[in-house]
């Protein structure tokens, strides 16, 4: 993935703190700078965006933008790691800023408390270089997996509840499969958290795959996950992956 601004150098502060990701294989400082240039949205403030959040603030992801329109509560503290006791009853966005805050101060954080219309999030997407969904839910993934097909902009998409967790992405170019090409075969999950329970440690987990992959789309590194479904269940520690094949027949990309 390439960048659409001018890259900004890195400062010689940036370059000592970065540079564990510097002194990888086909990163380098190209790369920091890729990722220090970049923006991201995340969609969803709990277990997963959390997890998400934190390692795309501590990797130095220039900016984040953070969707929820929900609270913290007490029951959210077992698995939502940017959310302490003292943020119960606050809006999670504005939680998860005051963390990230912490972490890193270089970045910008901006904050979205508010559930936003399609338009507003159209809006949004063609403004950034990436959406990492960690929403609960098959209507709002199939809204922005839509979204980003449209805008064409990378979608790394994740799940967990019980002990299982998935891990997907959608580059929404020729030849690749988006999130639709593998919803349409599935109905609602009508469960939730609340209702099944979720692992604490299974969101960092998966969490910290969609960190990954969204790192490896803005520095331009590795091989992204196209076409490819990780799955994940922790009750056995069997983690498999499936091709997911673009579908003709898709109301998204129809195999494009």
């Amino acid at each position: 993935m390439q960048n659409k601004k001018p890259i900004k150098e890195l400062t010689d502060a940036q370059l000592m703190r970065y540079s564990r990701h510097i002194m990888l294989k086909d990163f380098d400082i190209d790369g920091q700078e890729r990722i220090s240039n970049s923006s991201a949205i995340i969609i969803g403030l709990g277990g997963l965006g959390c997890a998400v959040a934190q390692y795309l603030s501590a990797s130095g992801v220039g900016k984040l933008v953070l969707v929820d329109d929900d609270e913290v509560d007490s029951s959210n503290l077992q698995r939502q790691v940017l959310h302490y006791e003292s943020n119960i009853r606050t809006k999670k966005v504005l939680s998860a800023k005051q963390t990230i805050n912490m972490i890193n101060s270089e970045i910008d954080v901006e904050t979205i408390a508010q559930r936003l219309s399609q338009k507003q999030l159209e809006k949004l997407i063609k403004q950034h270089d990436i959406v990492v969904d960690c929403c609960d839910n098959l209507e709002t993934r199939n809204q922005l997996n839509h979204l980003c097909f449209l805008a064409k902009t990378p979608l790394v998409s994740g799940a967990a509840i019980r002990f299982e967790g998935q891990v997907s992405v959608f580059g929404m170019q020729p030849g690749q499969a988006c999130y639709q090409c593998l919803s349409k075969t599935f109905e609602e999950q009508t469960l939730t958290c609340v209702d099944a329970g979720v692992l604490s440690p299974l969101v960092g987990m998966v969490g910290s795959m969609q960190a990954i992959e969204a790192i490896k789309l803005l520095a331009n590194v590795g091989i992204p996950l196209f076409n490819s479904l990780i799955t994940i269940d922790a009750s056995t520690m069997n983690i498999n992956r499936f091709t997911i094949n673009p579908s003709n027949t898709c109301p998204t990309c129809g195999g494009h």
